[in-house]
């Protein structure tokens, strides 16, 4: 019997966490690569600071450039 109630608390608590979880979601509807595209483009920086507006695209350019850079050098690294 007391499974049978611990089985139930822990059903109550995940449908609890999953009606947080829709709730507390700002992106719901929303695909990632639009989230992708607002992030590569520095949507999130002040809009009105140039040089911040352009650091963050920059830096985030080359972190994609990095990023790819490593992947390729890891197969061929893998592939000897």
């Amino acid at each position: 019997m007391a499974s049978r109630k611990d089985e139930k608390a822990r059903a109550d608590e995940a449908r609890r966490a999953l009606r947080r979880v829709e709730r507390d979601s700002e992106t719901l509807g929303t695909s990632s690569f639009v989230r992708a595209a607002d992030h590569f483009t520095a949507k999130d920086a002040d809009q009105d600071d140039p040089a911040e507006l352009w650091g963050k695209r920059v830096g985030r350019a080359l972190a994609v450039v990095a990023f790819v850079g490593l992947a390729i050098w890891l197969v061929g690294y893998l592939q000897r």
